[in-house]
C-alpha cells in the first residue's frame, strides 16, 4: 500500500536531518531531492535537499508530488505549510551546544563567520524561542503529526525505541532494520556536553 501522506524531516540546521533522510531512504522511502547541493566535508553523505521547499510560501505546486515521499524542510519553513495535505513530521532534536559548534565549523570552513554576529548564548536563546513557537503552532494543526527524535540518543545507543516510534508514525511502511543499519557514529563529530 502506497503512502498517501507527506513525510517531512525537519529540525534546526545541523541537527541530524540528513542522517534521518538517509535512514528513511534505506527504509524504503523515496526522497524528494534535486541534487543541486552536493556532498561536502560538512555532509559527506549528501544534503538530501529540494530547493523548491525554500519557497513554500509562494510555490506549493510541488506538494502533490511529495505525497508518499520524504522531504527535508528546515524548521523555519514548517509554519508556512499550507492546509490540505496529511503531514507526518520527524523533527530532529540535538544538544544545542553541538548544533552551535557544528554551525560555527561550517561557517569557518566557508569563510562566512561574522565578528559582529550573535554569540552562542544569544543564538541558543533565539533557537529555543523559535522551537517553542514551531511546536506550539504544529500542535494546533489537525493535518500535522509531529514526532521529536533525539539525535544524540540515536548515536549513543538509544536508536531502537526511537526507530520504532518512526515506524509507527509512518504506519509501518518502512524497514526498521534497514533504518538502524544507516546510523554512522563516525559522523558524530561535534560531541559536546550540554552547558
Amino acid at each position: 500500500m502506497a503512502h498517501t501522506f507527506t513525510t517531512l524531516v525537519s529540525g534546526l540546521p545541523r541537527s541530524g536531518t540528513s542522517m534521518m533522510m538517509a535512514m528513511l531512504e534505506a527504509g524504503g522511502m523515496t526522497p524528494l531531492i534535486d541534487h543541486i547541493r552536493k556532498a561536502d566535508d560538512d555532509n559527506p553523505k549528501g544534503y538530501y535537499e529540494f530547493e523548491r521547499v525554500k519557497k513554500i510560501k509562494e510555490d506549493t505546486a510541488w506538494l502533490p508530488e511529495a505525497r508518499g515521499k520524504v522531504v527535508k524542510m528546515i524548521s523555519m519553513l514548517l509554519i508556512d505549510l499550507p492546509p490540505g495535505e496529511d503531514y507526518r513530521v520527524i523533527f530532529m532534536r540535538r544538544r544545542m551546544p553541538e548544533i552551535l559548534a557544528s554551525q560555527k565549523t561550517m561557517m569557518e570552513r566557508r569563510g562566512t563567520v561574522r565578528d559582529d554576529g550573535p554569540n552562542d548564548a544569544q543564538m541558543a536563546a533565539y533557537f529555543e524561542r523559535h522551537l517553542a513557537d514551531v511546536f506550539k503552532r504544529m500542535d494546533t494543526r489537525d493535518d500535522v503529526r509531529l514526532l521529536q527524535v533525539d539525535y544524540n540518543g540515536m548515536l549513543e545507543g538509544n536508536a531502537e525505541p526511537q526507530v520504532d516510534q518512526i515506524v509507527a508514525l509512518l504506519d509501518g511502511q518502512v524497514d526498521r532494520a534497514a533504518m538502524l543499519g544507516v546510523i554512522d557514529k563516525k559522523l558524530y563529530r561535534q560531541r559536546k556536553k550540554d552547558e
